[in-house]
């Protein structure tokens, strides 16, 4: 019976994005990826370019990161709660990590209390590819990048209006700009 009362959570945990309390440590500069300059090392990466990218695994492995491979390409998932843009309330576009395809805007980012950050809509209908994810016994629905194809996560039907979905992405897969006009306003205010 203890075994049981142990297993339950565990077994729950796996089945849905997990509901803990959040690390509220966020800094602007980690979240904010544009310091890391991703297009300086992959030459595919463009915010603009929306042809479809076909590199092979190896070719993936030596351009990105180990963590943003790990998810990306090995359909991995990071811990709940490690992720900076977990928190991040700032006017920008969410883009992919791997080819710079935009994403999500972040008008559509809520807050859905399991661990990574959560859209409501993609920012276009061919901005996401969707496909059945029936491992480890689930029968979930995968979302992945509509330009590089590269895993970001799962979406679920139990979202906010209008349209009830959560897209729950790992946010290692993410690159997040602050729109233009608010960096102006705010730059223009500190002078």
């Amino acid at each position: 019976m203890i075994r049981l009362l142990i297993l339950l959570p565990l077994a729950l945990s796996l089945q849905f994005c997990t509901y803990s309390q959040s690390n509220k440590k966020t800094s602007m500069d980690s979240a904010n990826k544009t310091t890391d300059t991703p297009e300086s090392n992959n030459p595919v990466y463009s915010n603009t370019d929306s042809t479809k990218v076909n590199l092979s695994e190896a070719e993936w492995k030596k351009i990105l990161p180990a963590d943003v491979y790990n998810v990306a390409r090995q359909k991995g998932t990071e811990r709940a709660w490690s992720s900076p843009l977990e928190n991040i309330k700032d006017k920008g576009t969410y883009y992919c990590a791997v080819c710079g395809n935009a994403l999500f805007v972040s008008d559509t980012k809520f807050e859905s209390g399991c661990g990574w950050p959560s859209f409501y809509q993609p920012v276009s209908k061919g901005s996401i590819i969707y496909q059945p994810d029936n491992t480890y016994g689930m029968s979930r629905t995968e979302v992945m990048c509509g330009r590089c194809k590269s895993h970001l996560g799962h979406v679920f039907d139990d979202g906010p209006p209008p349209t009830g979905l959560r897209y729950c992405i790992n946010g290692v897969v993410l690159d997040f700009k602050k729109a233009q006009e608010a960096e102006k306003k705010y730059s223009a205010k500190k002078d």
